[in-house]
């Protein structure tokens, strides 16, 4: 068995035409489509990103017990099993989050790794005397601030270097993944994760791929909208929504480069093909920009997946409405391999979905951000539950690695450690347990803005897909409720967490 598993970053699923999107123009998603299993009911579990992608390693949520940060030492990875079963793991990735102090440790689990220089703040091109004058005239102050201390300040200077389109980073990450395929297309045995930060922000695209979406808008650059209510004109709206679908294009336009090398080596036949993301974000919908702030609306948790599985040919072009989400991709990729999960896995592989389209999912999906509303969803309906006060004290992270995204806890937050017992799927290491300050680095509270537009709400996703209007059914509250309380327990969340959320264990 070879897999080449795709992963993009902020790919919403109402971008694809082959999920019903409009604005976007994606032939060759929707040509995989037609090669392989749509799920139209996958969802997220941990976010935002590295929680996103401990869930992908592990196989289980992460954000029960702990905020962004890196992979565990006590934690599963499915590239480590594999590698250590003799299985060949390459990752591929411009995702400059993995090489800060909150995401170490999950490129290192692969036999191989190329990184990928230039994204979002990547600290990549030293320049001392920047041309800040120019940069004024070119980007927008609303979402540039002119100051080295924004973080977004590193990107104008890395925009220095990324001029002809083989100098974007996710062309780039193609070059690289037919670069190892090249090498290893006829050989036995291996899994290639290719990893594309596009199209999250900012949405930076070669200009050919902007052509389509054109808004007549000729103001300074427009790209990186705050994780903010929407305060733009309608105009600026436009432009920020179409440099997101030029960037779509263009990771639409690689993508089928890889489909037209599966048809040119006849790889379909031997070769499991994976395409998700790790969430989505709200482009001006509900009059929001970004995630993890909002309530986790529909555009943010629920997420594309395509699966071709050369074991079931006969899956191609059929659809799902299978209930799934994030944490299943890595039994299911251990599945591949005829390797077993680790009793802590708490997910699904999804090959009988994959033999039989018609196939029961779970039951319902929880997900969520550390220290933000918990959502649950059955696949019809969907509650957000939110704490009575989302800035109490009382929530503590359990870790051994005690990192934020781009710092070590502080020595106030360490002064506040105690050691814990063992959880189930610590493997009987105890953990330091650290209060939650509200002050700490960590999404969203590492820009000062935190949570908000607060309140418990319950929507019909299937009457009311854009969710324009929650409703009131008590009785599918507390089924919801109750669903959401049974995986926290079988994730042996500690009671802290059910007393801040005032749910009965």
């Amino acid at each position: 068995m070879r897999t080449v598993f795709v992963l993009f970053d902020s790919l919403n699923r109402t971008a694809i035409g082959a999920f019903g999107g409009t604005a976007v123009q994606t032939p060759n998603f929707d040509r995989f489509a037609k090669r392989a299993l749509s799920f139209d009911n996958h969802y997220v579990g941990s976010l935002p990103c590295m929680p996103a992608r401990r869930d992908m390693h592990s196989g289980r949520l992460n954000f029960t017990h702990r905020s962004w940060g890196p992979l565990e030492p006590y934690d599963n990875s499915f590239a480590q099993i594999l590698k250590d079963k003799g299985t060949y793991t390459h990752m591929i990735s411009d995702h400059l989050h993995y090489f800060e102090d909150g995401g170490t440790g999950f490129h290192t689990r692969f036999n191989s790794w190329d990184f990928i220089r230039g994204q979002e703040y990547d600290s990549w091109v030293a320049m001392v005397e920047p041309p800040i004058e120019r940069f004024r005239d070119m980007y927008s102050d609303a979402h540039y601030p002119m100051t080295r201390e924004n973080k977004r300040f590193q990107h104008m200077i890395n925009r220095e270097e990324i001029i002809e389109e083989s100098e974007f980073p996710g062309p780039k990450c193609f070059a690289s993944a037919f670069d190892f395929l090249d090498r290893n297309h006829k050989a036995d045995n291996w899994m290639m994760l290719l990893e594309c930060f596009d199209p999250h922000e900012p949405f930076h695209a070669p200009a050919r791929f902007k052509e389509a979406y054109e808004t007549g808008y000729n103001g300074k650059i427009l790209d990186w909208p705050h994780y903010a209510r929407v305060t733009e004109s309608e105009q600026e709206m436009r432009e920020i929504r179409a440099n997101y679908a030029a960037l779509v294009a263009m990771c639409d336009h690689y993508f089928g480069k890889l489909l037209d090398y599966f048809d040119e080596h006849d790889l379909w036949k031997d070769t499991a093909l994976i395409l998700t993301t790790d969430h989505g974000f709200m482009l001006s919908e509900h009059d929001w920009w970004g995630k993890c702030r909002m309530p986790y609306y529909e555009e943010v948790s629920h997420i594309p997946l395509i699966i071709h599985d050369p074991r079931h040919p006969e899956a191609a072009g059929k659809r799902t409405s299978a209930l799934t989400q994030t944490a299943d991709i890595m039994p299911t990729i251990l599945g591949l391999y005829d390797v077993e999960p680790p009793a802590e896995v708490l997910a699904n592989d999804l090959e009988p979905i994959l033999a039989d389209p018609t196939a029961k999912g779970r039951d319902s999906a929880v997900f969520g951000v550390f220290g933000g509303p918990i959502g649950v969803t059955d696949g019809q309906h969907v509650l957000y539950h939110y704490p009575p006060d989302v800035e109490a004290e009382g929530l503590r992270e359990y870790t051994l690695m005690p990192t934020h995204m781009t710092e070590y806890f502080r020595p106030d937050e360490l002064s506040t450690a105690t050691l814990s017992p063992a959880f189930n799927f610590t493997k009987g290491a105890p953990l330091l347990s650290i209060a939650a300050l509200g002050n700490a680095n960590r999404p969203p509270l590492n820009d000062k803005i935190g949570f908000d537009d607060l309140g418990t709400r319950l929507y019909d996703v299937q009457a009311d897909p854009a969710q324009k209007a929650p409703i009131e059914n008590e009785a599918k509250s507390k089924s919801l409720l109750s669903a959401a309380v049974q995986t926290l327990k079988d994730h042996d969340t500690p009671q802290e967490v059910f007393d801040w959320y005032k749910l009965d264990y």
